[in-house]
């Protein structure tokens, strides 16, 4: 059971059974303790990043605790527990597949991190949940953590005194619980052009200027 992964025993079943609880399925539902749960877990990962890399500057820090943060790792996390399972929602978000969604996923980790927050207080929970970005952390250049693909693309122009990027939403498409966006990356010198798909436009960004650092690499 996904009860048994998350590793905490709830004294109080129902900030559980709120904390899996998709607004489609009405109230009381998770958003207000996503709200609560994001702001515990940066502060979480970002204190254990600060004790563990003591010589690490403030850029890596951030670019460490953005990368353990981002949609995409805590949706990874939520299936490790077997959070979407054990989502309560409404018959449409459950027939469009909402249970596998990232963003929904990634909400509802947020939303159970706050709900051990408010059963059990600050430690209990860290004892709970570090251990889930364990393998993230692990996995992480020690001080170093790759920069983002927009980040990468800006420096390489800059250091080239280049002009910066362009980007461009090209598209939005699908409902309002499953939009995807397309945006474009151009850049004037040299003169390129890549897309990127994305469930938000900051994402489908990152992904075209990955497509174009790519191109970069090609023309190399």
């Amino acid at each position: 059971m996904a009860v048994d992964r998350i590793g905490h025993a709830f004294a109080d079943q129902g900030l559980l059974a709120q904390a899996l609880t998709h607004r489609s399925a009405g109230a009381p539902h998770n958003e207000r303790l996503e709200f609560l749960g994001d702001g515990v877990v940066n502060l979480l990962v970002a204190d254990t990043l600060f004790q563990r890399w003591p010589k690490a500057d403030e850029g890596a820090l951030t670019r460490a605790r953005a990368e353990l943060v981002r949609e995409a790792s805590l949706a990874a996390i939520a299936r490790e527990l077997q959070l979407g399972e054990r989502l309560t929602m409404g018959p449409g978000e459950m027939k469009s597949g909402g249970h596998r969604r990232d963003s929904i996923l990634a909400d509802a980790l947020e939303a159970v991190v706050a709900a051990i927050y408010i059963d059990a207080g600050f430690e209990a929970c860290r004892t709970v949940v570090m251990p889930w970005f364990e393998a993230s952390l692990a996995a992480l250049p020690v001080g170093r953590p790759e920069k983002d693909a927009k980040t990468r693309l800006q420096e390489w122009l800059q250091g080239r005194q280049r002009p910066l990027p362009v980007y461009e939403l090209v598209s939005e498409s699908g409902d309002d619980h499953a939009k995807l966006f397309l945006a474009r990356c151009t850049t004037l010198d040299p003169p390129l052009t890549a897309d990127g798909e994305g469930t938000s436009r900051r994402n489908a960004e990152q992904v075209a200027a990955a497509a174009l650092l790519d191109k970069l690499d090609i023309s190399k």
